[in-house]
């Protein structure tokens, strides 16, 4: 299995396809073990991508200690240069988005184009939900109140009349469970949530000089449409759109990866 060390972990990463170079930065939890994944997305056609799995989670290390997005981004960085990956894409999700933009900010050399999706700014462009400060709850009410977030229009209401639909969508998010009973597990996730709660670029986002392309979902209850719109008016070289779907629009609306490959080509520079 692919490893390598950086700065002050071993990280699991992979890398596949063919095309300009992709670092992938993924969201709150990802383990690279669960499918599908970016390598079975569109981009897989057209880009040759870089995901690793992020501290504290799936096949990297999961210290015990205090995680910072500052570790986050310098690990992206590290990464980068343990692989002689030079200058790149980059794709952000959710917390990769998070990511991305510190990776940015500190990093910025190693960038040539970046995507930002369903992610938040923190500070006073607003936070993504908090997860962190979720309450104990029953089994039941915890993924109810979840699905809710992901996609707004899915609350207690709509669970109730489309009971099928419901089934379908907490079958498909238990199925992701990959290394569910590894020691670690619970320490390495709760310290990249910590980790969460100190984010913000917001202030620091107009020193950003790079194409920047901001995409997210329409009905987004964990990082809504305002967060998007206030990283927008913050980065002068960015654009925006919104697609249908929730948290996880890319998986539900087709355009939103046309979108994004445009935008990485170059084609929607004009637009």
């Amino acid at each position: 299995m692919p490893f390598i060390s950086v700065q002050d972990i071993q990280v699991y990463y992979e890398i596949s396809g063919q095309g300009p170079r992709l670092l992938y930065i993924s969201g709150t939890g990802a383990d690279l073990r669960n499918k599908p994944n970016v390598f079975d997305s569109p981009l897989a056609d057209h880009f040759e991508i870089l995901a690793f799995d992020q501290r504290g989670l799936g096949q990297t290390d999961r210290p015990d200690i205090r995680y910072s997005m500052a570790d986050y981004a310098n690990d992206a960085a590290g990464l980068l240069q343990a692989l002689n990956w030079g200058r790149c894409h980059v794709v952000g999700v959710s917390f990769g988005g998070m990511v991305a933009q510190e990776l940015a900010l500190r990093h910025a050399d190693c960038i040539d184009r970046m995507v930002l999706c369903c992610t938040s700014s923190g500070g006073a462009g607003g936070h993504s939900y908090p997860f962190h400060e979720m309450p104990d709850l029953p089994a039941d009410e915890m993924n109810s109140i979840s699905v809710a977030i992901n996609d707004n229009r899915h609350d207690a209401d709509w669970q109730q009349q489309n009971p099928e639909r419901y089934q379908k969508i907490l079958a498909q998010r238990n199925a992701r469970n990959a290394g569910i009973d590894e020691p670690g597990r619970e320490t390495g996730a709760r310290r990249q949530l910590e980790a969460r709660i100190e984010h913000d670029t917001f202030a620091r986002l107009p020193e950003l000089k790079l194409p920047v392309f901001i995409a997210g979902g329409a009905y987004d209850g964990v990082a809504p449409p305002a967060n998007l719109e206030a990283i927008n008016r913050q980065i002068e070289q960015s654009k925006i759109q919104f697609f249908q779907g929730g948290h996880d629009f890319y998986d539900h609306d087709p355009l939103a990866y046309q979108r994004i490959n445009e935008f990485l080509q170059g084609k929607l520079d004009d637009r």
